[in-house]
């Protein structure tokens, strides 16, 4: 019973994702971009309170099902542990070609450096 309590704690609740296709929408339209080799992040303040993410993970960029897969456990809970840091921001992650040949340790790392730079420009909103 214990474990079922913790598991549910910790997963990825909908009230932090994005799922409609307006929410998308509004982000791509005047977004804050953060990007690098690996990933491009665009950001938008929200009126909830507190950060919500979509993911855009293409079959351009990752064709392999695995590969997404991959990517998207690691967005996933690379923001997971950052939410409490984070200001009432919408982000949209959209992976570049290089990330799907990048180590996890790699992955982890950029995306902590994109989470601290779009925390900054969006808490002057």
């Amino acid at each position: 019973m214990e474990n079922n309590f913790l598991r549910k704690n910790k997963g990825f609740p909908e009230h932090v994702r994005l799922l409609k296709a307006a929410e998308f929408s509004r982000v791509f339209k005047d977004p804050i971009r953060s990007t690098d080799r690996l990933f491009t992040i665009l950001a938008v303040s929200n009126d909830v309170n507190h950060a919500r993410l979509g993911l855009a993970i293409s079959k351009k960029n990752a064709k392999r099902a695995i590969d997404r897969n991959r990517i998207k456990r690691l967005v996933r809970e690379s923001f997971r542990l950052s939410l409490s840091e984070m200001p009432a921001i919408d982000l949209v992650v959209m992976a570049k070609p290089a990330t799907k040949s990048a180590e996890n340790q790699q992955i982890v790392q950029s995306l902590q450096q994109h989470w601290n730079r779009l925390s900054k420009q969006c808490a002057k909103f």
